[in-house]
């Protein structure tokens, strides 16, 4: 595809178990930030048509992660969806809740087959032009031949971007593969439903600061807190690994 840009982005180139959750907590325990400074992101959104019923819900969540960063130098996000036949689109760098927004809110879910690997490829450019924090992908299904994807995930890994992937509802396939994408990154996967949209809301937030300030940011910001932002923290705190 080319590089034409419209009013949501350029095109590119070429419910959780208890036992989940831990997971995903004790792979973010492990995880090293980014460092200090304005924390860069990428927010990959599945857009075909299956995720029509929660796309507003995830337009809502995502300006938690604004939130979150503020006084920790920002957060920088750009925002991926495919959807349709073979569109796969990116916006530029955003620095405010208000304009990322604005681009969701012009998307429209359109029906089509995933293209998580051009995600991937398109993080590997980015983290090639200047280091990215993390890979958040939300997605409910995986449609692709998975071991092309796996070794786009382990170069993306070898350069230090790590997946976090949140899979809505529980397609088996979509499971096995983001598990073994996380593994690959050193990120983490966790599900999630309609019904977990705070616990999803306060994971994103967790992702954005341990990106932007690493362990003392995320211990700041758990003071106070319950749930899983604050078993982030103290597992960071007690594992050095």
């Amino acid at each position: 595809m080319g590089k034409s840009v419209t009013r949501q982005g350029r095109a590119l180139s070429g419910t959780g178990t208890a036992g989940e959750v831990d997971a995903f907590l004790q792979s973010m325990a492990r995880t090293p930030a980014a460092g200090a400074g304005r924390g860069r992101l990428i927010f990959a959104m599945d857009a075909t048509a299956s995720r029509e019923p929660t796309w507003d819900i995830a337009c809502d969540i995502q300006a938690e992660m604004f939130a979150a960063t503020d006084t920790l130098g920002g957060l920088e996000v750009q925002l991926v969806f495919y959807r349709g036949i073979g569109e796969c689109r990116a916006t530029g760098w955003l620095t405010s809740s208000a304009d990322l927004i604005d681009r969701m809110v012009k998307v429209r879910c359109l029906g089509g087959r995933t293209q998580i690997g051009r995600v991937f490829k398109h993080a590997i450019k980015e983290s090639g032009n200047r280091a990215v924090g993390a890979l958040v992908i939300v997605g409910d299904a995986f449609e692709e031949s998975i071991d092309p994807v796996c070794e786009l995930a382990g170069r993306l890994g070898l350069m230090g971007t790590k997946a976090f992937l949140f899979q809505e509802g529980n397609n088996p396939d979509a499971t096995l593969a983001f598990r073994q994408f996380a593994r690959l990154t050193g990120g983490a996967c966790c599900r999630f439903d309609a019904g977990s949209a705070q616990q999803l809301r306060e994971l994103l937030a967790a992702v954005a600061v341990y990106a932007a300030g690493g362990r003392p940011a995320l211990e700041d910001y758990s003071a106070g807190r319950s749930g899983p932002v604050l078993q982030i923290a103290r597992q960071i705190g007690g594992d050095d690994r």
